[in-house]
């Protein structure tokens, strides 16, 4: 009798489709162009588990740099759960990151598998969920404009490590920015999904930055359900979200293994996406 087995590997580009489709089935809302801006961070960091050749199971093992990686994409085929699948697949995407200081933002529910893996909680998020429109305010520009450079140190800061190749691709999204007395003081960005349309990342210096920056972001999809999320300890955000009529839709656990970063959480509005981080 043939025994089954179980095979790993890393999906292709085009093999991106099973993952946003799996995550859509779980009610996800993936981004329209998710898949090639999430490969590029890492295109060997999405990890694919078959049985006998079926698909099964798949997680995101992403290594932004040498210092940091981010777990995501943790799902295992609704016909496959409770085998042990997901934990082989679990332990091969920990495996993959090593040492390095890893996060993930995982639903409330799984906290507790996360901690028996050593990950310990640093905060929860929210997503909520609005409707787009308004009037663009004055003094806000097309994102394309700012130096790479500008941007990718920005972004490094409140991101906690450079995610260069990233960025490359997810700064071609429609995106916004402002800059004061020639510093960059914020940025958003703003992607189609399944359903309406996601800000992420939003981060900027100040609350009034922050406030600009969201309207510029909301006024280019008037009408379309909109979609933000961010950290609960940063009360300005939670008040941003309230003044435009947001309301929480989920909630997720941000959580660390090998060390808290320590992000500078007062000036993340949005945070780029629950997969990469």
């Amino acid at each position: 009798m043939n025994q089954s087995t179980t095979v790993i590997h890393s999906l292709s580009l085009p093999e991106m489709e099973l993952a946003l489709n799996w995550a859509a089935n779980e009610g996800w809302n993936p981004g329209l162009n998710d898949a090639r801006c999430f490969h590029a961070a890492d295109p060997q960091g999405f990890l694919l588990a078959k049985r006998d050749g079926q698909p099964i199971a798949l997680i995101s093992a992403v290594r932004h740099d040498d210092q940091f990686g981010f777990l995501g994409f943790y799902i295992v085929h609704p016909g496959f759960r409770g085998r042990g699948h997901g934990m082989n697949l679990w332990q091969a995407a920990l495996s993959r990151l090593g040492r390095r200081r890893i996060g993930l933002d995982g639903v409330v529910a799984q906290q507790e598998n996360y901690r028996r893996s050593g990950f310990i909680l640093a905060h929860r998020n929210q997503r909520f969920q609005g409707i787009g429109g308004g009037e663009a305010p004055a003094g806000v520009i097309d994102l394309a404009s700012i130096p790479f450079d500008w941007l990718n140190a920005f972004d490094a800061h409140h991101f906690g490590r450079p995610r260069t190749a990233f960025l490359r691709h997810w700064s071609t999204l429609p995106g916004k920015a402002i800059i004061t007395d020639d510093v960059l003081a914020g940025y958003g960005v703003i992607r189609p999904c399944r359903l309406g349309h996601k800000i992420g990342p939003l981060f900027a210096t100040t609350p009034a930055v922050a406030e600009r920056l969201f309207q510029a972001l909301s006024s280019m999809v008037p009408g379309a359900p909109l979609f933000l999320d961010l950290p609960q300890p940063n009360v300005e955000a939670l008040a941003l979200a309230a003044r435009h009529g947001m309301t929480p839709v989920f909630e997720t656990a941000r959580m660390y293994l090998h060390g808290d970063p320590g992000l500078p959480l007062d000036h993340i509005y949005g945070i780029t996406s629950f997969e990469l981080g």
